[in-house]
């Protein structure tokens, strides 16, 4: 089964995305996911000029080959762009492969572990009122975790509320679906740690007094807080049990996470900027973290995440997959078939895309009673419509950043 075409198609229905579409020789076409949000033209140069020359007349079904081949043969190592386009390729091959096989991509990595995937949805609001009302919604369709991203008094736009403003070209989009503005220059927001800090741990009080303990909730840092803050923070959500509470420090200084974990035992969950199984390495093997956040799109693919959540299984850490809109149906399908497969599951992340992209990528995906599966047809379940695709051009696009009060740039 010889790779004859590669084609990287770009195409912004609700947002931009970008897939790479390998067909072979007897006729079967397989789909990757490369977009990388915000540098989407980055990994489409990367692919036309670097990559789709040397998959012509490969051997699709060496999927472990390949992906070694261009992660080794590159020498200039990791990184998103490089991730992305590997990643595009492998879950591509593993499409092809389960079209030849006749069979889901979950069945080729051992068959199913569980009848469907527990997902958590993104309730917000500026206010309490807001918030309830977000939280509500969600559990009429269908959500039974959810995550909470509060407003914060005086900070006017910030991370994950659905409601902030200044989103020009995004008109009719929740803004915590999808950030990334259309425009030239990215938008700027205002941040307050402290302000943060002391408001959180109230919202969370107020939320489990209104709907309960047993609801799973969660909650997103986004890499804002130090260290000391982290570890302050956690401890203070304690009463409230919390499922998780994602990226609290910045990724990069994994060291930070000995601190968080010798003053709170609120879970955590990190990863979803990592673009290898190395990244991972200290954080699995020293227990810092509780769930593994990798997104298949920027994690180089189904090989390596399949292989990373093996690792975290021997500590008893779970999945708990990155998931928004900037992972399109492709990637998103991907990290079903291997979420689906795994013993150590966790919970999956799932924002629900646009009618435009969803009229552009067919999916074969169910979400029923607050579970996911990818479906039972032949590869990852999804299909290109490119006609379709072809109807919305690729638009620039950047996500916000933060700055504070005194001018200086946070992050986001």
């Amino acid at each position: 089964m010889k790779i004859e075409r590669a084609e990287v198609i770009v195409t912004s229905p609700n947002r931009n995305f970008v897939t790479l579409k390998l067909t072979t020789d007897d006729g079967l076409s397989g789909l990757g996911d490369a977009t990388v949000n915000g540098r989407e033209l980055a990994v489409v140069s990367y692919l036309n000029d670097h990559v789709v020359p040397l998959l012509i007349g490969i051997d699709a079904h060496r999927i472990e080959d390949t992906w070694q081949f261009l992660y080794r043969s590159a020498y200039w190592r990791r990184g998103p762009i490089t991730m992305a386009a590997i990643a595009a390729v492998d879950m591509a091959l593993w499409d092809l492969k389960g079209k030849a096989a006749g069979l889901p991509v979950y069945q080729l990595l051992g068959g199913a572990s569980r009848t469907g995937m527990m997902a958590y949805g993104h309730a917000s609001g500026k206010e309490l009122p807001e918030l309830f009302d977000s939280i509500r919604e969600h559990q009429e369709l269908g959500y039974r975790s959810i995550r909470i991203q509060p407003g914060v008094p005086g900070l006017e736009a910030i991370y994950g509320v659905a409601s902030n403003t200044g989103l020009a070209g995004n008109e009719g989009v929740r803004y915590d679906h999808e950030p990334a503005q259309r425009g030239a220059l990215p938008m700027q927001e205002d941040w307050d740690t402290r302000a943060y800090l002391r408001h959180v741990p109230m919202v969370f009080e107020a939320v489990r007094a209104e709907f309960g303990p047993e609801l799973p909730l969660l909650h997103d840092g986004h890499h804002r807080m130090t260290p000391l803050q982290a570890a302050a923070f956690g401890k203070s959500l304690e009463p409230y049990d919390l499922f998780w509470l994602e990226d609290c420090t910045p990724a990069e200084n994994q060291e930070a996470l000995h601190l968080v974990r010798q003053h709170t035992t609120t879970p955590l969950a990190i990863g979803e900027v990592f673009n290898t199984i190395w990244d991972f390495q200290a954080l699995i093997k020293e227990q810092l973290i509780d769930y593994v956040r990798a997104a298949s799109t920027h994690f180089g693919g189904i090989s390596p995440l399949k292989k990373v959540m093996d690792y975290a299984a021997q500590y008893q850490i779970k999945s708990g997959c990155h998931g928004p809109t900037d992972i399109s149906p492709v990637g998103f399908a991907a990290q079903l078939h291997v979420g689906l497969a795994i013993h150590n599951f966790g919970i999956q992340e799932y924002m629900q895309h646009g009618p435009r992209t969803n009229a552009t990528f067919e999916q074969s995906m169910t979400f029923v009673d607050g579970h996911l599966h990818p479906g039972d047809r032949p590869g990852l379940g999804v299909e290109l419509d490119v006609d379709e695709a072809g109807k919305y051009p690729y638009a620039t696009a950047y996500l916000p950043y933060n700055r504070l009060a005194d001018g200086t740039v946070h992050d986001w």
